[in-house]
């Protein structure tokens, strides 16, 4: 994307990190900040708020595949995927077993790595063929104490696409409960809660356009889940604190927009995808996305190339990607779920992510690519 958003002449390509609020969204959010009111008051100014608040609710609730009330409002997907871990092992005093995979993102593996220093047990899948999960290598991780299940939906470094509905009904059979983040997923993948059976999913706002600070957790109703904090009561007292009316409010209008959308942006998105990859289908770049997951995502290796400098050879051209999770930008350690793939970790730092949205041009993709290889070879590559 060109514009204000990305800076003038700035090729965005790093959609998967955040996605720039749509203008709907942006209108959305003005409109309700301008009014005066808290959604916790009794008074007619406050009630306004409120139900605008349960209208953005209501919005992602139907988009989600969800019932409003089971949607919790929080601030992104770290906090959904921090509430349901540390909140399920903390009620049972910090015993019992975890399954969660190698692939996931920081946001479920710091949380379950510090249970582990607590005492629960957690399990770390490594992935299957192309980063998979299969039920058959879930059931076999099971064991009587497990209580839960977290494996994503959609890998936000390769696109990888888990069928969480089978690994669900895998957990559920085994009598533990499930959760997925799924924060990659709206507006390029279907979404249906209801459909896949799982009981806690998270969500992050500014992933399909609407504001950053903005998320919901999932939690299946008539689950029990500990509150993350406490206060006025607000959430049904699992999230106290004054709600983002104006934020929730956009994140509803941005989501139904996105999900309206959907298909048009899946074949968008595809094609791209498949443009960058037979692009840099050249000797010393290798591919690490799977060709039949997630089309936001496209993941390549220089062979040889400096990590650092290739990132930095990219950003000087215009283009911006990222080096594995934004999350963890600015570290460039080895990215975890390139190394869980089997690459070594000078590979894994010479591996650049590309991600893509519905405003991504096909020129857009041919000049990244061009710039890609340029940088790689100026790096040290191969290519």
């Amino acid at each position: 994307m060109s514009g204000p958003h990305a800076g003038p002449g700035v090729t965005y390509l790093d959609y998967a990190a955040t996605h720039p609020m749509r203008p709907s969204a942006l209108a959305a959010y003005a409109e309700v900040a301008a009014l005066p009111g808290n959604p916790a008051s009794v008074h007619r100014a406050g009630q306004v708020i409120r139900e605008r608040l349960e209208e953005g609710r209501g919005m992602a609730a139907a988009a989600l595949g969800a019932h409003p009330l089971e949607l919790l409002l929080n601030g992104g997907g770290t906090e959904g995927d921090n509430h349901v871990l540390l909140g399920l092992a903390g009620a049972r005093g910090h015993a019992g077993h975890i399954v969660t995979t190698a692939l996931e993102h920081s946001a479920l593996l710091a949380p379950a790595r510090w249970l582990q220093t607590q005492g629960v047990d957690v399990t770390f899948l490594p992935p299957g063929p192309g980063g998979t999960v299969t039920p058959e290598a879930l059931r076999a991780a099971l064991r009587p104490d497990t209580f839960l299940v977290s494996v994503h939906h959609a890998n936000n470094e390769t696109g990888v696409v888990q069928d969480v509905a089978a690994l669900a009904a895998v957990a559920h059979a085994g009598g533990a409960l499930f959760h997925t983040d799924a924060v990659q997923s709206p507006g390029v993948l279907e979404v249906d809660l209801h459909g896949w059976g799982v009981d806690f999913a998270s969500f992050s706002a500014h992933k399909w356009g609407g504001p950053l600070g903005v998320g919901y957790l999932y939690v299946r109703r008539g689950l029990e889940l500990p509150p993350v904090q406490l206060g006025g009561g607000q959430e049904k007292g699992l999230r106290a604190g004054t709600q983002n009316a104006p934020g929730v409010y956009a994140a509803g209008v941005a989501l139904r927009e996105a999900v309206r959308e959907r298909p048009a942006t899946f074949a968008h998105l595809r094609a791209l995808n498949d443009r960058m990859t037979r692009l840099l289908d050249v000797p010393g770049v290798s591919r690490n996305h799977r060709p039949d997951g997630s089309p936001k995502v496209a993941s390549f290796t220089a062979h040889g190339a400096d990590g650092e400098a290739l990132l930095m050879n990219l950003d000087m051209e215009g283009v911006a990607a990222s080096a594995g999770s934004a999350c963890s930008a600015g570290t460039m350690q080895p990215s975890h779920v390139l190394t869980a793939l089997g690459l070594n970790e000078r590979d894994a730092r010479a591996s650049l992510r590309f991600s893509f949205g519905a405003a991504t041009t096909e020129d857009e993709v041919t000049r990244a690519a061009q710039v890609f290889l340029r940088a790689a070879r100026a790096s040290g590559g191969t290519a």
